[in-house]
Parts: structure tokens; sequence; C-alpha cells
């Protein structure tokens, strides 16, 4: 199994797609003998599928088809040599993830065929066992909540840990907090922008463009940064460096 679990598609400043990642997609792309993939772009709302699958193509060098023009999008699924599933909105993705019946198929090529899985935001979060951790409006009133469950843990994308000046909300930190107290056997993992997850075969890495480590939420336990996946080994089945 192969999964590339982005937080996020762009640096700020950035003009590529998966520009901070591009070399270790494209090391991954060639390891495999990849020349096509499919897309899966149901997270975008106001973007356009074929644009992004444009994209990605440039960043990637390889062909890359959007599932929408699939007549049958199990089949594409199950014919296909890479996985992109794009951010956006997760309520959104998740559930027509289930109303294509595309979540079997899914998780069959990823875990039995070993079919590359790459996912940033949206498709970071719908890659952990439900979109519980997402930071995105319900858009979709009739959602379903579990996810692929391809990673064991929830994922927070987009993690920031700033105070913004005048917000009387509450922060990321407490939120995260509150789904820890509602969910205390549950953690979450916390990635900055410019960061990933990569599990490949039984082996997961963390790295960061921006040198920033991720933090791991907990409930009763004092939250804390790294820049290194031991501190997952308790809640995760891979070999973690």
């Amino acid at each position: 199994m192969e999964l590339f679990l982005l937080s996020n598609g762009k640096l700020s400043g950035e003009d590529e797609l998966l520009g901070y990642a591009k070399s270790r997609l494209l090391a991954m792309i060639a390891r495999h003998g990849i020349t096509s993939a499919v897309l899966v772009p149901y997270a975008l709302i106001r973007s356009d599928y074929d644009q992004r699958a444009q994209e990605l193509a440039q960043t990637l060098g390889i062909q890359v088809t959007g599932i929408h023009h699939a007549e049958s999008p199990a089949a594409a699924i199950d014919q296909a040599q890479c996985i992109l599933v794009s951010g956006g909105n997760t309520w959104m993705l998740n559930q027509m993830l289930h109303e294509k019946g595309l979540i079997v198929p899914i998780q069959r090529a990823v875990r039995e065929r070993g079919v590359p899985y790459v996912g940033w935001s949206a498709g970071c979060n719908v890659a952990t066992p439900s979109i519980r951790t997402t930071n995105d409006m319900p858009v979709r009133n009739s959602v379903v909540l579990p996810a692929l469950g391809l990673f064991p843990v929830q994922i927070n994308p987009h993690y920031i840990d700033a105070h913004i000046s005048g917000h009387m909300g509450e922060t990321r930190d407490e939120r995260l907090a509150e789904f820890c107290a509602v969910n205390p056997s549950e953690s979450v993992v916390a990635l900055r922008e410019g960061s990933l997850l990569h599990v490949e075969g039984n082996d997961l890495r963390y790295f960061s463009a921006r040198d920033q480590g991720f933090k791991v939420f907990r409930h009763g336990v004092e939250t804390q940064e790294y820049d290194n996946t031991q501190a997952l080994r308790p809640l995760v089945p891979f070999t973690c460096h």
C-alpha cells in the first residue's frame, strides 16, 4: 500500500499544484512505472474538474483523467494505475464517494492491488476513518461520516495554531481538544501547510517543506509537536521513521 496524505495542494506563492511534494511524487511514479492516473475531483465546488486534471498532468508528467468522464466510476478505479483525490469540500467529496459506489473499489485498489493513493486537503481527510476532523462546512446535509479508512488515525489538514486578533471563536487547538474530549479513545494528527504523511508498504514517514513539525492531539495528554513519526508508533500499524 502507498499513500501520500498532504495537508494542502499549494503553498502560498507557489504556482504549481503539489509542487512542494513533486520530487517525492515523481519518484513514486517512476518506481511504479505509472503513465496515467484517475482524478477524483468531487470536492471541487467552484473550480473546473478538467482544469484541475490538466494542472496535475503538468506537475506529474502523466495522463490524468477525471473520473466524471467514466461511464462506470467503479470500473475506472478498477483500471487505475494511480488515484488522485483533490482538495475542496470534504463533505461533498465523501458524500459523492458513497453515492458513486467508490468506497469499496478504492479500498480494494489501494489495499489489494497496491494502487498509489494521493490525496490533499479533503482528499487527505477522506483517507482516514471519518471526516469528523475536517475544517469544512457541511454543505450537504445528507452526509455519511464513515470514510475510506486507509489511514487509521484522524487527520486535521491545514492546521494552524495562530491566534487571530479580534477573533472570539474557538481556536483550532480548542476545536481539536473538543473532538478528543468527545472521542477520548481517538487521536488527531494535525498537519500544517506544506506537510505530508507518506505510507510506503509498512513504512510511515513525515515531510515538511517548511521544516515544521506536526502535532498529535489526545484526550488527557499534553499536546506536543514532533518532527518525525515516532510519536505515532502506538497509534499505527506501520514502522515509523
